[in-house]
């Protein structure tokens, strides 16, 4: 991807933003990890209480998308013709004559919603899944493709499930990421309140269409994922099956079944596009980390231990990611030569005339050093994180040095 790409991809990404924000108030976390969803082309199970807003989040993205959008509602008796269509006979009054002719489904649009997916009969969900996994429908032995992109948004009501139809494990595999939308914070359901008990509510235009988006979607393959980072994505994943001999002390005692390589691929890919959304060249841990939820929660299965000492999901892959954070110890150190540059930053190693910087807290660090100037080329070549330089700095192992403006940086990367 080259500058001019770039640029184009990052205004582009803003406009969206700032649509997004005219209507939906507050929850800029799920807001980002659904168009994290979108980017990589993937499907997203959303899970949270009546009222917070999950039918309004998914069509304003289709809004401002320029995107066909349709809403099933999910009932016992929905049957999957309702889904993918129908063939209903047809007379051709100048002729005569009869035929069958097949009327389109709700499924064939660019971003269906499948409210409460869960209250549908298993026959009903498999007709939904030959769709998000084949892109798809089958009617009568005849198969149709479905227009594109193609993406399926589905929500589930936590607190009722008389009548319901859990989704198998296997159904669950093919969601990219399961969201979990809490209450809105008070300032931000104040200014909900305000805003749409007015007159004039704001609406959604389109600043995107399907063609642009796309072309976003094929800019997630050139992110590039260092090495250090894959790594990491490869041991967090496995260290959630329990009959793994690097299994932490978490998974052995509370994981029935752990995630499959698809979480993997799922990690690499949505930590691209979040790494784009967020204007940086190159994916670090922190995406990885901060993508551990909606990743794993639809994919680690806790045992009977869990559940009858009450330890959900959610508590057991933070505890595998906080154990986690001794694995970024492991970070290669520079090589022995003078210095090399990347762009306008050079790097030393402190021992040839550099010299310890004040530590900072690990934070600080993190935020900080994506300010520097050129570092996230130098992550991308060198197989550095953004951490992990940071770290090296505060220990005295690098020194950073702005080669134009001779400024130093270190520890929290403040000019020196």
């Amino acid at each position: 991807m080259n500058e001019k790409d770039w640029q184009l991809a990052q205004e582009r990404i803003g406009a969206l933003k700032s649509e997004i924000a005219k209507v939906i108030v507050g929850q800029e976390a799920i807001v980002e990890h659904m168009l994290v969803s979108l980017f990589c082309r993937g499907h997203c199970l959303v899970i949270g209480v009546p009222g917070l807003a999950k039918t309004l989040l998914v069509s304003t993205l289709g809004k401002v998308l320029g995107l066909t959008f349709q809403r099933i509602q999910f009932t016992p008796d929905l049957m999957p013709t309702d889904i993918v269509g129908t063939e209903i006979l047809q007379e051709d009054h100048a002729t005569g004559q009869r035929r069958f002719q097949f009327v389109h489904g709700p499924v064939f649009a660019n971003l269906i919603l499948a409210d409460e997916i869960n209250r549908t009969p298993p026959k009903t969900q498999a007709a939904l899944l030959e769709a998000m996994q084949e892109l798809q429908a089958t009617v009568n032995g005849q198969t149709f493709p479905l227009p594109k992109p193609f993406m399926v948004f589905a929500t589930q009501n936590p607190i009722e499930h008389e009548g319901t139809y859990p989704l198998p494990e296997a159904q669950l595999d093919r969601f990219l990421l399961s969201l979990n939308i809490e209450y809105p914070e008070s300032t931000d359901e104040r200014n909900i309140v305000l805003q749409t008990t007015q007159r004039d509510k704001p609406e959604a235009s389109c600043v995107m269409h399907a063609e642009e988006l796309m072309d976003l979607q094929n800019r997630i393959f050139d992110i590039p994922v260092p090495d250090h980072v894959l790594d990491y994505i490869l041991r967090l994943v496995q260290a959630t099956r329990p009959v793994n001999a690097d299994a932490l002390e978490p998974t052995r005692r509370y994981v029935s079944w752990g995630a499959g390589p698809r979480a993997a691929q799922t990690f690499t890919l949505t930590a691209k596009a979040l790494a784009l959304l967020r204007g940086q060249s190159a994916v670090s841990v922190e995406e990885v980390q901060e993508l551990a939820l909606p990743v794993l929660r639809h994919r680690v299965i806790p045992n009977y231990t869990a559940t009858g000492e009450g330890i959900g999901v959610d508590t057991i892959i933070t505890q595998l990611v906080s154990s986690s954070y001794r694995w970024l110890h492991e970070v290669p150190l520079p090589p022995a030569r003078r210095h090399s540059t990347v762009g306008a930053l050079r790097v030393y190693p402190a021992h040839t005339g550099g010299r310890p910087f004040r530590r900072s807290p690990p934070v600080a660090r993190r935020r900080a050093v994506d300010r520097v100037p050129g570092l996230p080329a130098l992550c991308a070549r060198r197989r550095y994180s953004s951490s992990g330089l940071a770290r090296l700095c505060a220990h005295g192992s690098l020194l950073l040095t702005h080669a134009q403006s001779g400024n130093k940086y270190g520890g929290a990367f403040g000019a020196r």
